[in-house]
């Protein structure tokens, strides 16, 4: 496949942009806003052990560790800060499963994470977790692939996709047409309405999803920990950062309430979280397949669709199996299961 246009510089899309531009395709970047702007850059952005996660998307998790490794190899500006994960509360046997996850005490859960006020009598320790930065990871995938040779067209919207003969030849956009051989859909719930002229009906919706950005003490949280009511882990510049599942507030004041709700319960977790101040929220809107499964794959000859879920840390497997099939025609057996319809 000589030509490549990918719709979408979110981290899915740069890392398909990168992986085909590696294997020598002639790659063309397209996306409305700036590479990670949309669901990439309100992600938590934790890299989880997922060995054991069932339906299609299994095989594309189990892999995910190993992926970011190999990547972080190739592109160094791609950084991972491998923290480990220590969560409790929820299925822990299930968890232990996990290849290398450890049952951890009282004692070593404090070793671990010192400023937590009552570590718990059990927590699951994954060491092999880790946390990237995913708008950095997506500048740096894009700069990979230009250092490949692919252009972008940033600040640049995707009218249609262009059509000859019953198979997608390129697209239409609002800085003029570019034909390909090949159109990978990687815009999140965009590609619903890219895709319905095709007469093809794309089961993805756009799921809200809050992110609490935090200050606090130096080094107050050290690990990705995780229970049934808070997901916390550090960012850059000290920050810390959390999830919140948005339950249908529609106004500021009742979404400002859930973030300050959120907070104290953090606060409360750790010695100085009197210290932990709300910085931002951000209200993100998560690409969601219908059954959450990865939707991978051809759609109509010359259109190939990848969208999914967990997109951070299903990066780069989907990035490089993707250019694979798009760019050699090799099919992937990793991903039969995530085909579309």
């Amino acid at each position: 496949m000589g030509t490549v246009v990918v719709v979408g510089a979110g981290i899915i899309g740069s890392s398909v942009a990168y992986h085909c531009a590696r294997l020598g395709a002639e790659v063309t970047l397209v996306d409305k806003t700036l590479p990670g702007a949309g669901a990439t850059g309100d992600s938590f952005a934790w890299i989880g052990a997922s060995d054991r996660v069932p339906g299609p998307g299994g095989p594309l998790r189990a892999a995910a560790l190993r992926e970011y490794r190999r990547l972080a190899d190739e592109v160094p500006d791609v950084r991972v800060r491998w923290t480990g994960s220590l969560s409790w509360g929820g299925a822990e046997p299930e968890n232990v499963r996990e290849a290398g996850a450890r049952l951890l005490d009282a004692d070593a859960v404090a070793a671990l994470e010192p400023h937590l006020r009552h570590p718990p009598e059990r927590a699951v320790h994954l060491a092999g977790d880790g946390v990237v930065d995913p708008v950095a990871t997506t500048d740096a995938l894009v700069a990979a692939a230009v250092a490949q040779g692919a252009r972008t067209l940033f600040a640049t919207v995707v009218t249609g996709l262009r059509r000859a003969g019953g198979q997608v030849v390129g697209v239409e956009t609002t800085a003029g047409a570019v034909g390909a051989d090949a159109v990978v859909l990687a815009a999140g719930a965009d590609v619903a309405v890219l895709c319905a002229p095709l007469g093809v009906a794309v089961p993805v919706a756009s799921s809200p999803a809050l992110l609490l950005r935090l200050t606090g003490p130096p080094d107050l949280v050290r690990t990705v920990i995780a229970t049934p009511e808070v997901e916390i882990r550090a960012g850059r510049d000290g920050e810390l950062l959390a999830p919140l599942a948005h339950t249908g507030e529609t106004t500021a004041t009742a979404l400002a309430r859930s973030a300050e709700r959120a907070r104290g319960r953090i606060a409360a977790m750790f010695h100085s979280g009197e210290d932990v101040r709300l910085r931002s929220v951000r209200v993100g809107a998560r690409p969601m397949p219908v059954g959450g499964h990865p939707l991978i794959g051809p759609l109509v000859p010359g259109a190939y669709l990848a969208v999914m879920h967990s997109g951070v840390t299903l990066a780069p497997v989907a990035g490089r199996l993707v250019a694979e099939e798009v760019v050699h025609g090799v099919e992937a057996p990793e991903l039969h299961g995530c085909r579309p319809g």
